[in-house]
Order: C-alpha cells, then structure tokens, then sequence
C-alpha cells in the first residue's frame, strides 16, 4: 500500500509528458484513446484521479462504492483500447489501487496501535510524490538528452597505420650516438688552434698615461699612490680580461722605471710582492728622458 501512493502525482501530470514523448502514429486513427478514466459508480460517476482527490479529502462516502464494479470497468477499458499508453494505464491502476486501500481502511476494524495520525501520513504521502516528481524529473532531463548514435556520434576506430622504414640503416641509439661522437672528435681534431687576438696595452701608451696623471699629482711628501691606481679605468676593477689587465700593470711598471729613472717619479715596495707604491719626485721636470725611451722597450713589453 505503500508504493501503490507514489504514483499518485502522476495521474494527473502523466498526461502532457505523454502526449509531448509518444510517437505520432504514421496512419491517422478513427479513434484516440482514452487519457481520462471515466468510472460510473454508485454514488458517483466522471473522472476517476477526481473521485480519488475527493476521496482523499472525505467529500465522499468510498463505503458506497463498489471496488468490483471498479475493477471491471477498469479492465473493459483496458481490454477495448489497446492502444491505450502503458504509462496511462498504470496511473489508471495506482489510483485504483488506492481507493481500495482507502476503503479497506473503513472496513477493518481500527487498531489502536497501528493507527497512525492523518496530518503525519498526509506529510508522507506529500513527500513521496514530491520524490516522484523529482524522478520523472531526471527521466525527463535524461531523455532530453543527446544520444549516442543518434544526435551524437563516438569517434571512429583509429587507423592502424604501419610504418615502413625504407632507409636500409639498422643501427640503435647508442650507435648513433658513438658516431655523432666520433665526429665531434674528427672535427675538432682538423680544426687548427687560433688564438683569441687581445688589446694589449703597450708601454709607449702607458707612459703616456702615467706623464699626465703625475703631473697632476701634489709636488709634496708622503703622497704615495699604489700603481694600479695609474691603469686605464676599464682594467681597474675585476671586471675584464685577466690577460690584459696584467699586460696594462707589467706595462705601466716599465713606463714607471724609466720615468724614475730620469728622476721624474719616484717608487718604492715596502713588501716582497706588496702593492708597488708611486709619487711625484721633488722637483718636478722629469719626463723628457722618459719620452725617450727606446721603441724596443715598447715591443719587449708587448711581447
């Protein structure tokens, strides 16, 4: 009796659903089934999913109805429309069904321990069809769907593609990558050795450099500078080639001996391999002999 009231719903939402979902039949008919039970009763006669609301809310008297007589003129329809929609046909029944509940109810007699309150047994017959709809909801959603092979199509097979290699070499990869090897080698092997050609700093320019610097340094005792302090701005700090920023001090050294040797600076180191310490020799004209430096020291220097 329980499952027979689910489907109450449906007696009288089927009926949209099943016109919008049933094919259209392809010859027309002389005749369209019935969608409405019409049931003449004593007591009562039209529609049957009416005589069930009225039922429900005790506006009439089920004891003076004949649930035979129901059921006989349930089948008579039954068995004269064949063509009468299953999902119709069953409403028809579930509503059936539950007029003869309703009236075994009057029938049999009360059991105080089994009776239950009507408020709480309308509350459940309300949430089973509520649940009902929402089944019929989902079928609906679902049949509104794509379906496969019919809107929507799956993907074809994959081609099986067989690969031919023609090229008639047979070797794997760590025999490929010995030979690519063995090339590199080969290569480098006939490459000759070309030096990487560098700016070296000569000593006729660091002599040069080191006259005009000097002689802007203070003709006055204890103004030692450090002989890096005399290079080219780019060769001072760390950032540069380490080859030439050595050839640029060993040339500004020699550039130094000979400016001290005609008494124009004067240098000094105060420790074995220390900074090499310059300054300004008292009396100041001191570079003419430097500039006559011989050419072949500039070629030692850059050599």
């Amino acid at each position: 009796m329980t499952r027979a009231a689910e489907p109450r719903e449906g007696a009288c939402g089927a009926e949209p659903r099943g016109r919008t979902r049933a094919a259209e039949p392809r010859a027309p008919a002389p005749e369209a089934p019935p969608e409405i039970l019409h049931v003449s009763l004593e007591g009562y006669e039209g529609p049957l999913d009416l005589l069930l609301e009225l039922a429900r809310a005790q506006k009439v008297d089920i004891a003076r109805l004949s649930i035979l007589a129901l059921v006989d003129q349930y089948l008579a329809v039954i068995e004269g429309a064949r063509r009468v929609r299953l999902e119709i046909a069953a409403d028809w029944l579930v509503m059936a069904a539950w007029l003869a509940w309703l009236k075994s109810r009057l029938l049999l007699p009360e059991d105080p321990q089994e009776e239950e309150d009507a408020e709480a047994l309308a509350g459940q017959l309300a949430e089973r069809l509520a649940e009902l709809e929402r089944m019929r909801a989902a079928a609906r959603w679902m049949g509104a769907r794509p379906q496969l092979g019919q809107e929507v199509l799956a993907r074809g097979a994959p081609e099986r593609l067989v690969r031919q290699d023609r090229g008639g070499l047979n070797a794997d990869l760590p025999a490929l990558l010995r030979g690519y090897v063995e090339a590199l080698r080969r290569g480098h092997a006939r490459r000759p050795y070309r030096p990487v050609p560098r700016r070296l700093w000569t000593v006729q320019e660091a002599l040069a450099q080191l006259q005009r610097l000097v002689g802007a340094l203070p003709d006055a005792e204890g103004s030692w500078g450090e002989l890096r302090r005399f290079l080219p701005p780019t060769l001072r700090g760390p950032v540069g080639d380490p080859v030439e920023r050595r050839a640029a001090l060993a040339a500004t050294l020699i550039a130094g001996l000979e400016m001290a040797r005609g008494g124009g600076i004067e240098l000094r180191q105060e420790t074995a391999f220390g900074p090499i310490l310059l300054r300004r020799a008292p009396g100041g004209g001191a570079g003419a002999r430097a500039a006559a430096m011989p050419e072949e020291h500039s070629h030692d220097a850059a050599a």
